[in-house]
């Protein structure tokens, strides 16, 4: 039996670096992502690295929950036909909006950045049990300090922010992680939360111009903040992958779960908010209403 690892936006940035170290240590890696382009440009880059099995590409747009649907079904099956065990997760997917969009009706960072992996991560549960020991990375981002805590809806009372929107949904998600740990515990399915610090990525280059994307209170920082984001974001691609390499692959963290692994690819403390029992309560339900898992 082989170690077999998903990556979702494993085509480029962040997401094809944390692929290529997964297959340096021996996974037969798949990665998801929208451009069969792409796609084919990452395999190629992938499997010239010599790994142990070629790797593979899975075309889904991780904005369309229907697709998403699609993807967990595809993959649930493969593993199904081939008697190989899933044995690691990672979702990479993260997207941040300077203007307010929606996709299948939602606003479209919350879709992108929790409900996605949310229901990909639920609906591939058995087949990651079925191959425990097993691993769920869930990428998160330093954006949550900014987030407002209230999860009623998806989308907040207030104007549209993009940064504080993003980081919300990513409070969200980080949520789910630690409330799925307890879950999962004693299940030999681990879940961990990784922190990539910051790199230049598409979605940071850009994107940060636009002060409208925060709040007008800190609107007036916004040049300062946005100094200080630049410099942390000016690292490669491959130094942020780190933290997500290590939470899937180190040894040190067998049979642990539930840990935030920062910036520097050592555990730290996870974000206050997120473990706030009454936070993951509010998160699970409106994860439940807007991306159920059976369709009626």
């Amino acid at each position: 039996m082989r170690n077999t690892a998903v990556v979702t936006a494993g085509t480029g940035g962040i997401g094809l670096e944390t692929a290529l170290g997964l297959a340096a240590a021996g996974f037969a890696v798949t990665v998801v992502g929208r451009d069969a382009e792409r796609g084919a440009k990452a395999i190629e880059r992938i499997n010239a690295t010599d790994p142990a099995r070629a790797a593979r590409f899975l075309s889904a747009d991780l904005a369309s929950l229907d697709q998403v649907r699609a993807l967990a079904h595809r993959i649930a099956a493969d593993h199904a036909a081939s008697g190989e065990p899933l044995t690691v997760l990672v979702n990479n997917v993260g997207a941040m909006f300077a203007e307010r969009q929606t996709f299948d009706g939602l606003e479209a960072s919350f879709v992108v950045n929790h409900l996605s992996p949310y229901l990909l991560t639920e609906l591939l549960l058995p087949t990651l049990t079925a191959g425990a020991p097993s691993r769920i990375v869930n990428v998160t981002s330093g954006a949550v300090a900014v987030a407002r805590r209230v999860f009623d809806a998806v989308e907040p009372p207030g104007g549209y922010y993009g940064f504080h929107w993003y980081g919300r949904a990513k409070l969200a998600n980080l949520a789910y992680t630690l409330d799925l740990a307890a879950r999962l515990d004693g299940t030999g399915v681990s879940v961990f939360a990784a922190d990539p610090g910051g790199a230049a990525t598409d979605m940071t280059n850009g994107t940060m111009a636009d002060p409208k994307i925060v709040s007008p209170a800190l609107r007036l920082l916004w040049p300062l903040v946005r100094r200080t984001f630049e410099r942390s974001t000016s690292g490669p691609a491959s130094a942020a992958a780190k933290p997500s390499i290590a939470a899937a692959t180190d040894d040190a963290l067998t049979r642990r779960t539930g840990i935030v692994i920062g910036a520097r690819a050592h555990p730290v403390a996870p974000y206050r908010a997120a473990t706030d029992p009454r936070v993951a309560e509010a998160v699970r339900r409106l994860s439940e209403r807007h991306a159920p898992l059976a369709l009626t």
